[in-house]
């Protein structure tokens, strides 16, 4: 598979450059948090660099990428983990003057000062966790709108940060031509269903024509290659919106192939999760062996020559293992061995949550809310976005793939990601038979809180980790400046902002409380 190169244009081009990292530690400084000292000493913010620079901020903070990352030439850049990734690396980089733009919010209904306020919603601000990576290594400097934003009554603290897609390429080498500005800030559709004191980032909408043919492919897939539903199926399945889904998550697939390959995986997954683990057929009872089964279908049985033809005949008992022995064939074409290898992995990780939550399930045990989480870690999104370079085209390595710092990254974007499922999917989930564990759910008996509070606090856990989540990413992408890397970061990224918008727009599944 070829290194990542150019990464293709997003839809959202950014209104104004913004140093990231400067912004999360900035923040996390401000209200006590500690801030890694590798990345405090690396380099500087001048006083008074720019009209929007925030007055009092921290002296000694990350200020710009680190040297050798501005447009030019590629020659020379490290093919491999940069020395003394997990801290320090950057310590004695030369000072990089930025603006640090105040980003438009939420575009809900409070009115605030450019610059202050909390970091959720729509305009034409840095692209999502990682997208200042693309604005530093186009060289952009930066001036920003001081135009009135708005964001939602929140009586937390939700902090500045980056919103939307990010959308210049990751590549060293200067364009040819600067990208266009969109003209109009991005904002969540009309109909979009808005929790008040979520920390999120809009998106462009997504490619129209590639929607279509996802959404055209994918049914092809399900109905003639796997029959995986009988024909009452059918509404909840165009209900499942999953081309909107996978084009708003991989907005730089090279092409629809590259995007079908995450589709059908997610719409694999589901078929597994409702028929096996759900309301589709599904009992915790006799689960463990059921997922070992379908594991098979991503990672072979070897066996002897007698007992092999009856393992590979299992593959199609079932529409979830039909779907998942077809993903996984399509993904292996696409994937690089270790790639694909990484997958399987995550998979199982995810059938280890599943299975955790079923034996919850059958004891009638609420766990606690650390438990809970600990679940959720395995029991979570993070093999979509595990897989954001083969849908890309490039590969992540896999040693910087294997660091630390990187399998932090990725357990926070999963972590973050499938607490906004909760939240999105709390009213669905207590409408439907049986008791559904969700982070609301126990947050309410564990803390002896009533719905709303509970529910109000899961937005404030939800906003932690995904605060965290762009500090990791922003530490690690100073760390370790591989090209590859920080695609991948930004990938990573842009999924997360991605899942978050099919939550939030996909009103045939899902609605919220009653709590505003």
């Amino acid at each position: 598979m070829p290194d990542p190169g150019p990464s293709p244009l997003q839809s959202s081009l950014p209104g104004a450059a913004a140093s990231f990292a400067a912004r999360v530690l900035a923040d996390a400084a401000a209200h006590g948090h500690a801030v890694p000292q590798g990345l405090a000493e690396a380099r500087t913010v001048p006083a008074g660099t720019g009209p929007e620079a925030p007055t009092g901020a921290p002296a000694g903070l990350p200020s710009g990428p680190p040297a050798g990352l501005l447009p030019g030439p590629a020659a020379g850049l490290p093919s491999g983990p940069a020395a003394g990734i997990s801290s320090g690396a950057s310590a004695g980089m030369p000072t990089v003057p930025v603006r640090v733009p105040a980003g438009p919010s939420t575009g809900l209904p409070v009115d605030v000062p450019a610059g202050a306020g909390a970091g959720a919603g729509a305009g034409a601000g840095a692209g999502g966790a990682v997208g200042v990576l693309a604005e530093a290594l186009a060289g952009s400097s930066g001036a920003a709108s001081a135009a009135p934003r708005r964001i939602a009554p929140d009586p937390g603290w939700v902090p500045r940060g980056p919103q939307g897609l990010g959308t210049a390429g990751l590549s060293l080498a200067p364009r040819a031509e600067a990208p266009a500005l969109r003209a109009e800030p991005l904002a969540a559709p009309a109909d979009a269903l808005i929790i008040p004191g979520l920390y999120w980032h809009p998106v462009p909408e997504p490619d129209p024509v590639r929607v279509e043919e996802v959404g055209l492919r994918i049914k092809s897939w399900a109905l003639d290659e796997v029959q995986l539903y009988p024909e009452d199926w059918e509404g909840d399945f165009d209900g499942f919106q999953v081309g909107r889904y996978m084009v708003a998550c991989h907005p730089d697939a090279p092409t629809i192939d590259h995007l079908m390959v995450a589709t059908r995986l997610m719409v694999a997954e589901n078929a597994v999760d409702d028929c096996y683990c759900e309301d589709l057929g599904g009992s915790p009872v006799g689960l463990g062996g059921r997922l070992l089964l379908a594991h098979t279908a991503l990672d072979p049985l070897y066996s002897t020559a007698e007992y092999q033809p009856a393992w590979a005949e299992s593959l199609h008992a079932d529409a979830p293992r039909r779907a998942y022995r077809s993903a996984m064939e399509y993904l292996v074409r696409q994937a690089t061995p270790s790639q694909a290898d990484r997958f399987r992995h995550d998979m199982a990780r995810l059938h280890l949550g599943y299975l955790a939550e079923a034996a919850w399930d059958e004891t009638n045990h609420v766990p606690e809310v650390w438990e809970y989480l600990a679940m959720r870690q395995f029991n979570n999104f993070r093999p979509c976005p595990t897989i954001t370079d083969t849908v890309g085209g490039y590969e992540l390595p896999a040693d910087l793939h294997a660091q630390p710092g990187m399998q932090r990254v990725l357990a926070l974007a999963g972590n973050a990601s499938t607490i906004v499922n909760d939240l999105y999917s709390y009213t669905k989930e207590l409408a439907s038979p049986g008791r559904h564990m969700n982070l609301p759910v126990v947050l309410a008996d564990r803390e002896s809180l009533s719905e709303k509070d509970a529910y109000l606090k899961a937005v404030e856990v939800h906003n932690d980790l995904m605060r965290d989540f762009e500090a990791a990413s922003a530490e690690l992408a100073a760390a370790c400046p591989v090209p590859s890397v920080l695609r991948f970061l930004r990938g990573v990224a842009v999924w997360v902002d991605g899942n978050h918008y099919w939550h939030q727009t996909n009103t045939y599944r899902y609605s919220l409380p009653d709590f505003w």
